[in-house]
């Protein structure tokens, strides 16, 4: 199925042949396994999709986020979890829009050519959850070293990842007049953390995604591991929470195409009581209706993209992008799995591990609800409801 927006056509061909070599099949072998695809994130890795936000200057293609959407759309479309990977798209933006040049030209080459893998980011704590603001995780000036203490909570691809983005308080919340000061930002290298001051213990959970709690003590980052100026963590962090929610956003939309050609296709070939169930208006219209839906979410999609690449505000179309698109891959995945009948809940079908990715996005990164409160008052003029 083609959607009359599509844009970017020659992006959209290629990843589509990368992932012929990576059929259903395989990414519901890495599912039953609780494996991680490794083939998959090389082959993307080594075609160079990974480095598309990369500024050519530093080894990258020098895309933009809506090309960088387009290939999360497409790993999705094509049956396949963009989750795997996509941390590096959108934790790449803090180093490249607020680093040194020195970090730069240290770290973006290298993970642009793939010898380093900036797949993780540090923020949201067990207690604190979504209000940021109130992370207890802190990070104490020593000489020419932070020293961390604190705990982190569904941080993803640590296993996977040879950097993180960490966000940790460097000055007390009772010592700063706005609480979404006195927060920062650092580069931390994985490989010298682990197990000196850094404690990894992984989540299991209902869908194939490599998480995990930390446990922070005494770990030291060197002070040139701090990213931009000491204090202004938070507003870093948020251009990369909007190009992750439009990410996001974008990963959704392919799923919720994935799940539209699914079924239109079963029902047209499903015989019961001696007709196609797809002649049904009780089955149509859920489809059509999802379908439609999908299509917003999409026009959403590419508002946001445009606003980000062009460096305007778009706090707004990031959160109404992923709203629309979560919600429209939830029903279209709703009516791909109704509509098998018991076939959806066969793994062989591949819609129940779909149903269970897509499921994901009604609570993370941001919840529907807080979506719901951020329009509210950011954009409608309400009082603050928390």
């Amino acid at each position: 199925m083609q959607s009359s927006l599509d844009r970017h056509p020659e992006i959209r061909d290629a990843i589509r042949d990368l992932c012929r070599a990576f059929p259903d099949a395989y990414h519901r072998n890495i599912d039953e396994q609780r494996a991680y695809p490794e083939a998959f994130v090389e082959a993307l890795t080594r075609d160079g999709w990974l480095a598309a936000l990369i500024p050519s200057a530093y080894g990258g293609s020098g895309l933009g986020l809506a090309e960088a959407s387009v290939i999360m759309e497409e790993i999705n479309r094509c049956g396949g979890n963009a989750a795997a990977c996509h941390g590096q798209m959108y934790n790449m933006g803090t180093l490249l829009r607020h680093g040194s040049e020195a970090q730069k030209r240290r770290y973006l080459p290298e993970v642009a050519a793939g010898r380093l893998r900036l797949q993780s980011m540090g923020v949201t704590e067990p207690t604190t959850g979504t209000d940021t603001t109130s992370l207890k995780t802190t990070a104490r000036r020593v000489g020419d070293r932070y020293v961390v203490n604190g705990q982190k909570v569904w941080i993803s691809r640590i296993q996977h990842s040879d950097l993180m983005i960490l966000l940790a308080r460097t000055t007390a919340l009772a010592e700063v007049q706005h609480k979404a000061e006195g927060m920062s930002i650092f580069l931390v290298d994985l490989r010298e953390a682990i197990g000196k001051g850094m404690t990894v213990r992984p989540i299991r959970n209902m869908v194939n995604h490599e998480t995990n709690e930390l446990f922070f003590e005494d770990l030291e980052i060197p002070v040139e591991q701090l990213i931009g100026v000491e204090g202004q963590g938070f507003r870093y962090i948020l251009d990369g929470l909007n190009a992750e929610r439009i990410l996001i956003a974008a990963e959704c939309i392919g799923d919720g195409y994935w799940f539209v050609d699914r079924v239109s296709r079963y029902v047209c070939e499903r015989k019961v009581f001696g007709r196609v169930i797809g002649q049904n208006q009780g089955v149509q219209f859920p489809i059509a209706e999802a379908f439609i839906e999908v299509e917003a979410a999409n026009l959403m999609r590419y508002a946001a993209c445009d606003a980000f690449d062009r460096s305007a505000s778009c706090g707004p179309q990031a959160n109404m992008a992923k709203y629309l698109a979560a919600r429209a891959s939830w029903e279209a995945a709703n009516a791909c799995l109704q509509f098998h009948g018991g076939f959806g809940f066969a793994c062989e079908y591949d819609v129940e591990r779909k149903f269970r990715e897509t499921r994901l996005y009604q609570v993370a990164p941001i919840s529907t609800n807080l979506i719901l409160s951020y329009i509210a008052e950011h954009v409608l003029g309400m009082p603050r409801s928390f």
